[in-house]
């Protein structure tokens, strides 16, 4: 789940990110009957009356029926969700994290998280123990995290992480290769599915630690979630998709 904010950058908000193009530019970043004990079946047929049989029989076939078409429906929306998640992760395999999307790729992209968002079970995503550990971002439609106004090489080009810890309620959100920017934020929950982000610390090239002076907010809801996968809107419109990594991994305090 990437955090959406209202400045440039949900990742890394723009006050703390040096202007391009100067070479050390950092950019941010879910029993009706009782018998008795053991009896002979023969005597329990005799005992009951024709008609009281075959109602019997009726009813217990109908109640089979209904207890296989029921498994059966639970077995399809099982394979409906990984059939969507294998077409999920098929489609956003070749397009470089967001970056080389069409507005096509974003559109089938889009349409196929939504059917994936119809068929969430987790109602309750900010009490989910599922929540915890560390997430990659795999896809977004955000361009302050993407960075695509910029050069390829000022851009982050290795992997983008976000850590979140449900009790604490606690996000870490991390850039890899080449700036190894970092940014922590206070959670508050406004429904059991969104959060209101308020970024509180940053550390800049690994190195640089700076305090946030309370501008950096934003708000993400949580729209699917399981043990692999994860997808988030922001409140500006964009979508992040984020596979599970590390589910033991949690933020520093």
């Amino acid at each position: 789940m990437a955090l959406s904010s209202s400045h440039a950058s949900s990742y890394f908000p723009a006050q703390f990110r040096t202007p391009y193009p100067p070479p050390s530019a950092r950019p941010p970043l879910m029993s009706p009957f009782s018998l008795p004990s053991n009896p002979a079946p023969d005597a329990i047929a005799i005992s009951l009356p024709a008609h009281q049989l075959f109602a019997g029989a009726r009813a217990a076939s109908f109640a089979s029926r209904r207890g296989v078409s029921s498994f059966s429906g639970l077995v399809t929306k099982g394979e409906d969700v990984r059939r969507l998640k294998e077409e999920l992760l098929d489609a956003i395999a070749p397009l470089d994290r967001g970056t080389d999307a069409t507005p096509d790729d974003q559109l089938r992209v889009d349409q196929i998280a939504r059917k994936l968002e119809a068929v969430n079970t987790v109602k309750e995503p900010l009490q989910s123990e599922m929540l915890n550990g560390k997430w990659e971002l795999i896809y977004t439609t955000s361009k302050s995290v993407l960075q695509t106004e910029r050069p390829k090489f000022l851009r982050p080009n290795g992997k983008i992480y976000q850590a979140i810890n449900v009790d604490t309620l606690r996000a870490q959100n991390m850039e890899t290769w080449p700036f190894f920017n970092q940014v922590t934020a206070n959670l508050v929950p406004l429904n059991a599915r969104r959060v209101a982000v308020k970024f509180d610390f940053f550390r800049i090239a690994g190195l640089i630690p700076l305090r946030n002076p309370g501008s950096g907010r934003g708000q993400l809801e949580i729209t699917y979630l399981d043990e692999e996968l994860r997808i988030s809107r922001g409140d500006k419109g964009n979508l992040f998709i984020l596979k599970m990594v590390d589910p033991s991994y949690r933020v520093p305090l």
